[in-house]
């Protein structure tokens, strides 16, 4: 990406926070500006590639990445705490993927594993998880029935919340990429991890990425997967849920239109549905949530540096 496309990419994200919708205060556009372009300037020059280059991530909200030996030996079975983790092989050993949530507390944790199925005893691993701390992020909802919902509304969520953690327990032994792709063209509107108040009232962090597109974009799978659940929901609008395969499970939010059913079986590039503003939403864009070992991490640390035009 050179200066150019920086350039248009910014005057992009300004024009995109001057929406109506968008009614944030003018302090609250100036931060989002200000980490939209040093985030677009970081990925540029340094074509960021985390996963793919194993550089570290451990911070709440990243990736933390352990060596769990040679690739000569039988794969092994890794978990953080009582959580299976994802074991990829990459030049020539296992390396064994920890999502940490948003609310991972700094400090120092344990990976436990074992070397192949037949072992009986397990080798521990120390990691030791970074502090961050993530922009503030203030929008001004019109509906307030998305920032103060009833009693019936309350118990909707509810149910639908118990319901989306069922989905992001799944777990699928399978082989699987983490070299992703971009699902739309268009830019970051909303980076991970944002403290996020709506209406000046304090709501949970941005878990995931939005990213801005026109209504009716369609919406291209990262990577393959099996569509394990579609529906309609209070926050997320029309969502479309993904299992990649180890614990990794795209989430999908306020789409216009579902294209795929659960059980479909998709390959890298497949359309699952177009851009929309269902849900809880200041105006069209792509939300999507990548699920780790049941934590919420950033997209951003599986994805290429993103480039312009056709994809």
């Amino acid at each position: 990406m050179n200066c150019r496309q920086i350039y248009r990419m910014a005057i992009y994200t300004v024009k995109l926070i001057r929406f109506k919708e968008l009614s944030m205060t003018k302090q609250s556009k100036f931060r989002l500006f200000v980490y939209s372009v040093t985030t677009l300037l970081f990925y540029s020059v340094s074509g960021f590639l985390p996963v793919s280059a194993f550089t570290e991530s451990s911070v709440p909200g990243g990736v933390t990445i352990v060596n769990l030996g040679s690739a000569s030996e039988p794969r092994p079975q890794a978990r953080f705490g009582s959580k299976k983790i994802m074991v990829i092989q990459r030049d020539g050993k296992w390396k064994g993927l920890v999502g940490l949530s948003l609310k991972t507390l700094p400090g120092d944790y344990i990976v436990s594993y074992k070397a192949g199925e037949k072992s009986s005893s397990d080798n521990e691993i120390s990691i030791k998880v970074q502090p961050k701390t993530y922009p503030e992020q203030r929008i001004k909802m019109k509906q307030k029935k998305y920032v103060s919902p009833n009693e019936e509304q309350l118990a909707r969520i509810k149910k639908e919340n118990k319901h989306m953690g069922k989905l992001f327990k799944i777990w699928r032994d399978t082989d699987v990429s983490v070299d992703l792709s971009w699902p739309v063209n268009g830019p970051v509107s909303s980076p991970f991890g944002l403290r996020r108040f709506f209406n000046d009232q304090p709501r949970n962090p941005h878990s995931g990425i939005d990213i801005a597109a026109p209504e009716g974009t369609d919406i291209k799978l990262p990577s393959d997967g099996t569509i394990i659940d579609t529906g309609n929901y209070y926050f997320n609008g029309k969502t479309v849920f993904v299992d990649h395969g180890q614990g990794m499970i795209s989430m999908f939010n306020h789409m216009s239109k579902i294209t795929v059913k659960a059980g479909d079986k998709l390959k890298r590039g497949d359309k699952i549905g177009e851009v929309g503003q269902t849900g809880r939403v200041t105006g069209p864009h792509l939300h999507w949530s990548l699920n780790l070992n049941q934590a919420r991490v950033n997209p951003m640390l599986f994805l290429p540096e993103k480039k312009k035009g056709k994809f």
